[in-house]
């Protein structure tokens, strides 16, 4: 009797600890569509509202380090003052979690009709029971038959742009 009290314990302990992981998986899924849909619907209340006080959104350029407060307020506020935004949708999500469930990591793979594919990397916390990103970053996907000639394009467009910058 004492065995099976034993083994129905541990398994009533590793389906609530499913059920949390399921429940956390289900959240930071909700968020970040929330995110790419806020950012679609050129939403910008709700689009800053998904992150930390000291949230970083990071950019394909080298130069893209938006801290939330003021960069990212500032570009958000001027980029859907029209009404526009931008649509990346996810269609690959992987999520992992700290020991203490309090911290987040994901990547995705993320689809613009306009622009293509996407990597998005981000990091979430876990604040009281909501989870709010904490810094993202997008990057380029470049397949690596291309990455040569990809390659010579960004060394020449970035030695292009340092000469501008040394002649102002």
């Amino acid at each position: 009797m004492k065995k099976i009290i034993f083994l129905l314990s541990l398994c009533l302990i590793f389906m609530g600890n499913k059920a949390i992981a399921s429940d956390d998986e289900a959240a930071i899924n909700h968020v970040m569509d929330g995110f790419h849909d806020a950012a679609a619907q050129a939403d910008q209340e709700r689009y800053l509202g998904y992150f930390t006080e000291d949230g970083v959104f990071m950019g394909t350029d080298d130069w893209e380090r938006w801290p939330l407060d003021p960069d990212l307020k500032a570009y958000v506020a001027e980029r859907f003052k029209g009404g526009e935004g931008w649509t990346y949708k996810s269609v690959e999500r992987h999520i992992a979690y700290s020991p203490d469930k309090k911290v987040a990591w994901l990547d995705e793979i993320t689809v613009s009709e306009k622009w293509g594919k996407f990597r998005g990397t981000g990091v979430l916390l876990k604040q009281g029971d909501m989870w709010k990103i904490a810094h993202y970053s997008m990057s380029v996907l470049v397949p690596n038959e291309i990455w040569f000639e990809v390659s010579d394009l960004i060394k020449a467009a970035v030695k292009k742009r340092d000469m501008d910058k040394k002649k102002e």
